[in-house]
């Protein structure tokens, strides 16, 4: 009972934590973009622009963060990177020009590396070895909130005070809530014993077989063009919908459905899918997003609700699966290392996504939507490639 009891204490923590990281980093340009821009006479497209450059300084410094949490455990990585979030937090806030505004947002991106999902799922997985995938469900389940709880928070800040002091409210919370919580509550990492004399990962030497080579470059597309669809859609999907045929109101209406199906979808994980292999999760989610195109290209404006709750859905599914596929395929001896390797193609789709959609859209309208359903069938057709009997050892 005691294990139990501290298990869920560390889940609510990391969910708690991620909730503010997530909030008040990767969802906050789209309060803040337009108010930014304004105060220094700069365009949206810039600002935007920075927070892409903050997703590849997240990309190239992940596998650093992922060999350490590794090697000593998540709590230190998870606590240094509210210190880095709130200093790059202020020093946006004390932004006159461009210059100092991406290097505050290389800043953030550095925290990212250390502080999103990845970090949270590697501090799990040096936890509680191949039993982490209650844990990685539940801290996305809490976590799904992010934007649902934070944006109208900075919304009321902007309003309220400004769009530097909100990020300086932001600041304040990493290191009264985010740190503490961090540092003092996620426990010392005791390297799990299955771990101890488990080969490295493939990532450590140029001598990986050919079906580990296969394997991790599979699992590496998905990743990359799910979170391309996922990252587009955060950023377009009012506007794609209305280019669908959606009054604004409808549009809105149907993207305020994300989020609820988002969590939808992790509590069908946490309940029934739970039961299966992550690749059948993993693959359900997959033809989701394709189906939900599909019926608006097919049918338009009234299939706008059924794309939204099937897009949401099967991007909450696959959230929790990017930590728990890779547990399952390779165990978790260097998963830190290699789930920051697995997630640096992902980051650059990230980083371009609302860029290229957007001028996808300006030249074919909703029909944009047929690249993110092609990446949607390739990346099912990548995991039906996966065998759900492999192992690291066998791969």
């Amino acid at each position: 009972m005691q294990m139990i009891s501290r298990t869920t204490l560390v889940v609510a923590t990391l969910g708690g934590t991620q909730t503010l990281a997530w909030g008040s980093t990767y969802y906050l340009p789209a309060i803040l973009a337009a108010p930014m821009a304004d105060d220094l006479g700069v365009s949206s497209g810039v600002i935007f622009a920075a927070f892409s450059a903050a997703l590849v300084m997240a990309a190239f410094l992940g596998p650093f963060a992922g060999r350490r949490i590794d090697r000593l455990g998540g709590r230190g990585v998870l606590a240094l990177s509210n210190l880095i979030f709130a200093t790059g937090l202020v020093l946006l806030a004390a932004a006159q020009g461009t210059a100092m505004l991406v290097a505050a947002w290389l800043i953030v991106g550095a925290g990212m590396a250390l502080g999103l999902y990845e970090a949270a799922f590697s501090t799990l997985a040096r936890l509680y070895g191949s039993e982490a995938r209650g844990a990685i469900t539940g801290i996305t389940l809490i976590a799904g909130f992010a934007s649902t709880i934070c944006w109208p928070i900075s919304a009321w800040l902007e309003t309220e005070l400004g769009w530097r002091w909100t990020c300086i409210a932001w600041a304040a919370a990493h290191l009264a809530i985010g740190f503490p919580l961090n540092r003092f509550v996620v426990p010392a990492s005791i390297r799990p014993a299955e771990t101890a004399n488990a080969q490295p990962a493939p990532f450590v030497s140029s001598t990986a077989s050919p079906p580990q080579t296969a394997t991790i470059t599979l699992l590496a597309f998905v990743f990359a063009a799910t979170w391309f669809t996922s990252t587009a859609m955060a950023a377009h999907l009012p506007q794609l919908l209305q280019l669908a045929g959606a009054t604004p109101t409808a549009a809105l209406t149907a993207a305020s459905l994300i989020g609820p199906t988002q969590v939808a979808g992790r509590l069908l994980e946490f309940g029934f899918l739970r039961n299966f292999h992550p690749l059948l999760s993993a693959r359900i989610a997959a033809i989701a997003h394709p189906l939900g195109a599909m019926a608006v290209l097919g049918w338009g404006a009234p299939a706008a609700m059924v794309f939204a709750a099937l897009h949401g859905g099967g991007n909450g599914i696959l959230t929790i699966a990017k930590g728990t596929l890779p547990l399952a395929i390779f165990g978790p001896a260097d998963y830190g290392f290699r789930q920051g390797i697995l997630m640096v193609p992902a980051r650059f789709a990230q980083a371009g996504a609302p860029l290229l959609f957007a001028l996808l859209m300006e030249r074919y309208g909703a029909s944009a939507l047929l690249l993110t359903t092609v990446l949607g069938l390739a990346s099912l057709a990548a995991l039906l490639l996966l065998n759900p009997s492999q192992k690291a050892q066998s791969i």
